[in-house]
């Protein structure tokens, strides 16, 4: 089932990435869609963790979410760059996490990571050292609402709203 859907993600990509309907090339893609496929099988990446397709529908909302946290995010620096006094307040934080699964803490760690302005430094279990640039960087974060829709992508029931931060 997995090989399936990787298949078929493949040829949605390829075809998007391509646009050619013409038989020699499609004749190309099927064929370099099958290698992708056995070379997937016989390196085990077509598990449950190294293609996750169970999280892709949670995963659309999550990613509409976080574009505009990292649009507003890049919008706050480059008005901080922008400014003449410089007003950063740069801090290292350590945030709860309310994560209990390996995929869970990646998408909340590079979550946080590529919103502008964070790094996420450190990991543990149940906890996260991040670097901010500004108090309000650090404020937005303790709030946990990443760490609350980042749970609920990666399966698992989340609190409710600000129950980790």
């Amino acid at each position: 089932m997995r090989a399936l859907i990787l298949a078929v993600f493949l040829a949605v990509f390829w075809y998007a990435l391509s646009g050619h309907t013409e038989p020699l090339i499609l004749g190309f893609a099927v064929v370099s869609i099958a290698i992708v496929l056995v070379v997937a099988g016989r390196m085990g990446v077509a598990d449950r963790e190294g293609f996750p397709f169970q999280i892709t529908f949670r995963a659309i909302g999550y990613m509409v979410w976080l574009g505009i946290q990292i649009l507003m995010s890049s919008l706050a620096v480059a008005r901080l760059i922008l400014d003449p006094k410089l007003p950063i307040n740069p801090r290292m934080i350590e945030l709860p996490s309310i994560q209990d699964s390996d995929l869970g803490r990646a998408i909340y760690a590079n979550s946080i990571t590529a919103t502008p302005g964070t790094v996420t430094v450190n990991v543990w279990e149940d906890r996260m050292v991040v670097h901010a640039l500004t108090e309000e960087a650090a404020r937005d974060l303790a709030t946990g609402e990443m760490d609350r829709r980042a749970k609920i992508v990666a399966g698992g029931k989340a609190p409710a709203e600000g129950g980790a931060g």
